[in-house]
């Protein structure tokens, strides 16, 4: 690993080797740019901020892959404290929120905003102009596609054995389907699909797939209506 080196466009910016920043790019003070790393046009990095860290990994961890440079496309705004792994790329206009953690190989949508604490795991892919609230948990292998919305600390999960198994067997992240809705504290089990348009209320726990506009609350999670025409995401834009 190169040294970090110091550079004067803002107090205790520290940069790795081969990195690129593009034009009218701000920075905060204490900024760690870490090898490699893309910067594109526009964008402002606040204080204490964290590009291109390296994934440090557990023997046996499920996260192994291939690594490659952290990318920012033009006008991203990442927030104080917020650690964005080498490998994920994050595409124009999408914000990250103050101390959120975003991991390698992890694909965050245009104008896509991740709230404050929010952690998305490694391989998680999240769409355009999604709205993730703080402290959501999104783990390794979720798929979220555009137009989702998902509450304060509502958790997703991808191992229904929690640990005990084979290095074999896969990881199940959840779908959330197009213009879904995740209530806030609502927890979503192993591999669980929630349909496009459909509704999880808070604290609803999620342990089978929840079919296009339904409206499900409880635990385990039930289905109670569907989701009116008034409500749909296109009655809003």
């Amino acid at each position: 690993m190169s040294a970090l080196g110091a550079d004067p466009r803002a107090p205790g910016l520290m940069l790795g080797e081969d990195v690129q920043i593009g034009r009218r790019v701000s920075f905060g003070a204490h900024v760690v740019v870490h090898d490699g790393t893309r910067i594109g046009d526009g964008c402002v990095i606040e204080d204490h901020a964290v590009l291109g860290k390296r994934p440090r990994l557990a023997p046996g961890s499920s996260a192994v892959g291939e690594v490659n440079r952290l990318e920012l496309s033009k006008d991203v705004k990442v927030c104080s404290g917020a650690v964005v792994f080498a490998g994920a790329q994050v595409q124009e206009g999408a914000i990250l929120g103050d101390q959120c953690f975003v991991r390698e190989r992890s694909r965050i949508g245009p104008g896509s905003v991740i709230g404050r604490g929010s952690v998305v795991d490694n391989d998680v892919l999240v769409g355009a102009r999604v709205r993730v609230q703080t402290n959501v948990y999104l783990t390794a292998g979720t798929v979220v596609e555009d137009d989702v919305f998902v509450g304060p600390g509502a958790t997703t999960t991808n191992d229904d054995t929690m640990g005990r198994h084979g290095s074999e067997a896969p990881l199940r992240g959840a779908t959330l389907r197009r213009a879904c809705r995740v209530g806030g504290g609502a927890v979503l089990t192993p591999g669980v699909e929630i349909g496009e348009e459909a509704f999880v209320a808070a604290g609803a726990v999620v342990t089978r797939d929840v079919t296009a506009r339904a409206v499900v609350v409880g635990v385990p999670a039930c289905v109670v209506r569907e989701v009116p025409d008034e409500d749909l995401l296109e009655r809003w834009r």
